[in-house]
């Protein structure tokens, strides 16, 4: 029989110390690293992906600005380290506002490009064409440019999450304006022909309450792909309506304000959020011709000479001459576009190295009064896994020839 070696004790507490001293070099080797990081597609120790849609070409291109700048803004925040050192990579598709390009561009983003999430895509029928697909693959729809209701369903929809105040919301703003200010007025109404024009309209007529069937004497849609809203614009003004809803995108708001005033139509008029940009729209349709109109605002705006010595509006302006020079200082699309990249940006600096896509929605919904330097004062951003309507106060503001002049309180949802 074969003798068995014995141990003594000294012998297995040398083996011991032995094993010990392997173990902790293993864990401090290898260990640690995996554990702390997390990641889904499109992340690596040096990059995150992130795609979007935006409408570079088609009848709704005036908006392309936002994607620029928000392009520019992560370029500036790459020089400067990126997130946690790993580089913002935004891959940014035209879609020309087609639903079906969206889908084919969105597409290609998750299943080709493979992007951690989608951000800032533009437009309430595009977004909504690929809501169902990103819910069902899981992949984060963060900060929709587009004010449509529906993106603050997060028993339906976890995955996707708007940005700016509601339109129903600021439908019923200019409705209890009306009310308190002109509560006879015979409004003719001109909205775009989708779910963001019927939000705004629906938003109206509520705020109106029981006066919404007298009150409102005229209401005509148009498409996107109308040439001009002008056939429009004279119905209205045919309708003896003394105030005018201006529901509309840039390019079809600029033609609207212009034919108002050559038609010899002096109506009350009420433009929507989505179009009171001073460069985009109201230089195009004539500043003269603009004069008096109505909207509401929730930043501040660089042709506003309050904010010339503001320290944010000085920080915006010198961002835009070193990363976007070509870029207008006067199209307030360049401030949201701006501001939008900044709350993207929070939301993976509040990721850490846990950067998987249940994360990233999981931090863009837990966002506690974020103070954008570029919001007007007292308005905040905050989610929650109940909320995702991140922003909902506004002011209300007039134009008068050269900047919007703010007015009243601020009025929170």
């Amino acid at each position: 029989m074969d003798r068995i070696p014995c141990r003594t004790a000294g012998d297995t507490l040398w083996i011991t110390r032995i094993v010990a001293i392997a173990t902790s070099a293993l864990l401090l080797t290898s260990g640690p690293v995996r554990a702390d990081k997390k990641y889904d597609a499109g992340v690596t120790d040096v990059e995150i992906k992130i795609g979007q849609t935006m409408p570079y070409s088609g009848p709704l291109s005036a908006y392309a600005t936002i994607g620029k700048v928000e392009a520019a803004y992560f370029r500036m925040v790459n020089e400067q380290g990126g997130i946690n050192g790993r580089k913002i990579n935004l891959i940014s598709l035209d879609d020309a506002f087609s639903p079906p390009k969206t889908v084919e561009m969105t597409r290609r983003l998750v299943e080709q490009d493979e992007v951690l999430a989608v951000f800032q895509p533009l437009g309430t029928p595009t977004s909504t064409a690929v809501r169902k697909y990103l819910n069902e693959r899981k992949v984060p729809q963060l900060f929709i440019a587009s004010g449509a209701t529906k993106w603050a369903d997060p028993k339906n929809f976890p995955w996707t999450i708007g940005w700016q105040p509601n339109y129903q919301t600021e439908g019923q703003i200019y409705a209890k304006y009306l009310l308190a200010n002109k509560p006879n007025a015979k409004v003719g109404i001109l909205y775009q022909n989708d779910d963001s024009g019927k939000d705004y309209v629906k938003g109206f007529r509520e705020g109106l309450g029981d006066k919404a069937g007298s009150m409102i004497v005229a209401e005509i849609s148009y498409e996107v792909s109308d040439p001009t809203v002008d056939s429009q614009i004279v119905t209205l003004k045919a309708s003896g309506a003394d105030t005018f809803f201006n529901e509309t995108t840039p390019k079809f708001a600029a033609q609207a304000i212009r034919k108002v005033h050559d038609v010899g139509w002096n109506p009350l008029q009420i433009l929507v959020s989505i179009s009171a940009s001073v460069g985009a729209v109201l230089t195009p349709a004539g500043l003269d011709k603009s004069t008096g109109l109505i909207t509401g605002v929730y930043f501040k705006d660089a042709v506003d000479p309050q904010w010339s010595n503001d320290p944010a509006m000085k920080e915006w302006l010198a961002f835009m001459k070193k990363y976007y020079p070509e870029g207008s200082i006067i199209d307030s699309l360049n401030i949201y576009g701006y501001m939008t990249a900044q709350t993207l940006v929070q939301v993976l600096k509040q990721c850490g190295d846990d950067l998987t896509r249940e994360n990233v929605m999981r931090q863009a919904a837990n966002l506690k009064d974020l103070q954008l330097p570029l919001l007007l004062p007292g308005i905040k951003l905050s989610t929650s896994p109940d909320d995702f309507t991140p922003i909902k106060a506004m002011r209300l503001a007039r134009f008068d020839g050269k900047t919007w002049v703010a007015f009243g309180e601020t009025i929170r949802k």
